[in-house]
């Protein structure tokens, strides 16, 4: 399955914070221990398997902000191409994913949010090339015989594949 590209990766868990600070305590004692008097097999063997479990969660912590960084980078490029796309089109739409309601072959219900409106609605889209996610912000080109100056909003919005021009991760993300 694949993971969500509009959610950034959590650097610190409560688990991974305490068990890191559990292993810096005791690591912190036995070494105290070492110190102040003689060294036995037990200490030594516990001090060794203290050193273990500080690598191993060092190593989690380097993992996850190595992920971190990508991601951020990755994000970056993303609003770029968006900001990119937006400037060089004509009138455009930025739209919020809420929801993937239902996947089909040929497209999928969602539920939309205007960010320059906060109007939230249902809508349909075509299948694109990428998958889209809840929390991701498209820009769309809107479609003038669906919404109107004075006119309600329709019930549902049908997105052409052809009228959805970038994407990127939600700003809360």
């Amino acid at each position: 399955m694949d993971t969500n590209p509009v959610l950034k990766p959590k650097l610190a868990t409560p688990a991974l914070i305490l068990s890191s600070v559990a292993i810096a305590m005791c690591f912190v004692y036995l070494v105290w221990a070492a110190a102040s008097g003689p060294a036995n097999l037990s200490l030594l063997l516990t001090a060794s398997m203290a050193l273990l479990a500080a690598a191993a969660a060092g190593a989690v912590w380097l993992v996850r902000a190595r992920r971190r960084r990508s991601w951020l980078a990755g994000a970056i490029e993303q609003w770029d191409r968006f900001n990119d796309m937006k400037r060089s089109s004509g009138t455009t739409a930025e739209l919020t994913v809420v929801s993937v309601d239902a996947l089909e072959p040929t497209g999928s219900w969602i539920t939309i949010r205007w960010n320059r409106f906060d109007h939230v609605q249902r809508a349909w889209i075509e299948a694109l090339s990428e998958p889209i996610w809840p929390g991701s912000v498209l820009l769309i080109s809107p479609d003038p015989a669906q919404v109107m100056p004075g006119a309600p909003w329709p019930a549902t919005y049908y997105i052409r594949a052809s009228n959805s021009l970038a994407w990127a991760p939600g700003s809360e993300a």
